[in-house]
C-alpha cells in the first residue's frame, strides 16, 4: 500500500505535463459506440467522479449514453480534526454537492447512495459487489455494451483500491468494459512510474471542460475551508486540483468481453508514449531505474558474450551496457521513435544494430549467446509470450544466457505481470537457473541453455535473417 498525505506536496503538474501523458492514444470509442452502451459509474466519496471521470461523463451526456452511477459513502471522514462540522452535518453537505455537481454533468443520469461507511469499503466488497451487478442488470444490456468506470485500483486510497478492484473483478468476470481513474496516483506516483504507460486518453472539448470546472466548484467542501477553525482546512489543495484541469482524462482501459492488449496494441501505445518525450520513464535519471540496471548487469553469469540481443530496449539505457560486454549486439523494438534514441546511445559500439520489430511476430535472424527480456514480457498475451519463448529457445547456443526482469504489481489493460512472466519461462524452456532475485516492485533472473546442439535454419520460431521493419 502506497502511504502519502493529502497534505503532501507530491508531483507536480508540470512533471506530468513533461511526461508522454499527452500523446497518449485515445479511448477507441466514438461518439455512436458510446451511445449504444450504459456506463456504471462508481465514486467512493463525492468529489471522486468529478476528479477523475467529470469530463468523460459531460462527454457521456453529450453523446446520449446512458448513465447510472453509486455512490457508496458520503465522505463524512474527510475533516476528522473539526471542531465545527459533525461527520453527520458533513455527510449532509456532501451529498448536496455531489447531487449538484453530477447532475451538472449528466443532467439525465440517476444516481443511488449506498450508505456505507467511509474508509471501511474493503469491509463492504459484497455489497458493493451486489449493487454494481444489480445495476448492471437493470441496463437491460448485453455484458459488452456496459461498461464499468471506477476509481483506479492502485490509487493508493483504501476506499478507492478496494472500490476499483471490485468493479475490476466484476468487469473481468461478467464481460464488460472498465475504465479505470486514477486520482491521487497524480500525487504521489511521477512520470518514471510504469502504471500510466498503457492508459489512454479522453479528449476534452472547451464545454467539457467547463463542465468539470463548475462540477469541482460544487464540491466547496472539500476545495474550501469550512472555516477558520483548526481542522476545517481545504482537503484538496490548488496544486493537487491542477491535474484535473487538463484537456483531457486519463483511463486504464480494458475492453469488454476479454478484450486484453497484444503486441500490436503495444507498438502503437509506445510510439505514442516515445514520441511525447525523450526519456518517458526518466531511465536516465531515476535511482530505481539505474540500480535495476545495475543489477541486471551484476546478475550475468559470464564476463563476455559473443553475441547478444535485447528485446524491447526502449532508449537503450540497458542495450549500451550490454553492448559493451558482447562483441555483437542487435536491439529491437516496436516502437521507431524509441529505436532513434536507442541508436544514438549506441553509435560508439561498431557492431551494435537496432531493428525494428514487433516481436514475438518478428524476430531477428542468427543465434545468441545473450538474450534480455527486460519489462516487456507482460505487454504480451499468453500465447504471444509463449511463442516470444519459443522463439528464445530456437536462436540461443548451447549455454547462453537468458536474463529476465520485469515489474512485479498489475499493468493496466494487460493480462499478465512480472511473476507471470518468469512463472511461464521457467515452465515452458525448463532451464536451469543461475541467478534469482526479487523485491517488491520487481524480480530478476537468470536461466542458462542447456549444453546441446544448436538449432538450426528451418526448425519452428527460427528467424529468417532478413528481418521485417
Amino acid at each position: 500500500m502506497v502511504t502519502f498525505s493529502h497534505a503532501d506536496a507530491g508531483t507536480a503538474e508540470s512533471e506530468w505535463e513533461a511526461s508522454g501523458l499527452a500523446v497518449l492514444p485515445e479511448l477507441p470509442l466514438d461518439a455512436g459506440e458510446l451511445a449504444a452502451m450504459t456506463f456504471i459509474v462508481l465514486a467512493a466519496h463525492p468529489d471522486d467522479e468529478t476528479l477523475g471521470a467529470g469530463g468523460f461523463l459531460s462527454r457521456l451526456h453529450a453523446a446520449g449514453a446512458a448513465v447510472d452511477v453509486l455512490l457508496c459513502t458520503a465522505g463524512e471522514a474527510s475533516h476528522p480534526e473539526s471542531r465545527t462540522t459533525t461527520p453527520e452535518q458533513l455527510a449532509a453537505v456532501r451529498l448536496g454537492e455531489f447531487g449538484a455537481a453530477v447532475s451538472g454533468l449528466v443532467p439525465a443520469a440517476s444516481w443511488r447512495f449506498l450508505h456505507l461507511a467511509d474508509g471501511q469499503l474493503a469491509a463492504d466488497r459484497h455489497r458493493i459487489t451486489a449493487a454494481v451487478r444489480e445495476a448492471i442488470a437493470a441496463s437491460g444490456r448485453p455484458a459488452n455494451q456496459v461498461a464499468i468506470v471506477a476509481p483506479y485500483r492502485a490509487d493508493g486510497h483504501a476506499d478507492h483500491d478496494a472500490l476499483g478492484s471490485v468493479a475490476a473483478e466484476v468487469a473481468a468476470e461478467d464481460g464488460h468494459g472498465l475504465l479505470e481513474y486514477p486520482v491521487w496516483y497524480w500525487l504521489w506516483a511521477s512520470p518514471a512510474d510504469k502504471a500510466w504507460q498503457s492508459w489512454v486518453r479522453v479528449p476534452l472539448t472547451p464545454d467539457q471542460q467547463r463542465a468539470k470546472a463548475a462540477a469541482m466548484r460544487a464540491h466547496a467542501s472539500q476545495t474550501q475551508p469550512l472555516s477558520r477553525q483548526p481542522g476545517d482546512e481545504a482537503l484538496l489543495s490548488g496544486a493537487f486540483l491542477e491535474h484535473f484541469s487538463r484537456p483531457w482524462e486519463t483511463f486504464a482501459w480494458h475492453g469488454p468481453a476479454g478484450g486484453t492488449n497484444s503486441a500490436g496494441d503495444a507498438e502503437r501505445i509506445f510510439d505514442a508514449v516515445h514520441g511525447g518525450t525523450a526519456d518517458p520513464w526518466s531511465y536516465t535519471s531515476s535511482w530505481y531505474e539505474r540500480r535495476k540496471r545495475a543489477l541486471t548487469l551484476a546478475i550475468l553469469p559470464e564476463a563476455e558474450y559473443g553475441a547478444g540481443l535485447e528485446i524491447g530496449c526502449s532508449i537503450g539505457t540497458l542495450s549500451v551496457e550490454l553492448a559493451a560486454r558482447c562483441g555483437e549486439f542487435v536491439a529491437v523494438d516496436a516502437s521507431s521513435a524509441a529505436l532513434v534514441r536507442a541508436a544514438e546511445r549506441l553509435s560508439g559500439h561498431a557492431s551494435a544494430q537496432t531493428l525494428h520489430l514487433t516481436v514475438p511476430q518478428q524476430w531477428p535472424g542468427g543465434t545468441f549467446d545473450l538474450v534480455a527480456v527486460s519489462e516487456v514480457g507482460y505487454y504480451l498475451a499468453p500465447g504471444e509470450l509463449a511463442e516470444l519463448f519459443t522463439r528464445v529457445e530456437a536462436s540461443t547456443n548451447p549455454g547462453g544466457t537468458l536474463v529476465l526482469c520485469h515489474w512485479r504489481h498489475p499493468v493496466a489493460g494487460w493480462e499478465l505481470d512480472g511473476d507471470a512472466v518468469h512463472a511461464m519461462a521457467r515452465r515452458q524452456l525448463r532451464w536451469p537457473t543461475k541467478g534469482f532475485y526479487r523485491e517488491k516492485d520487481f524480480v530478476l533472473e537468470v536461466l542458462v541453455a542447456p549444453e546441446k546442439g544448436p538449432a538450426v535454419a528451418g526448425d519452428p520460431g527460427h528467424g529468417s535473417g532478413s528481418p521485417l521493419g
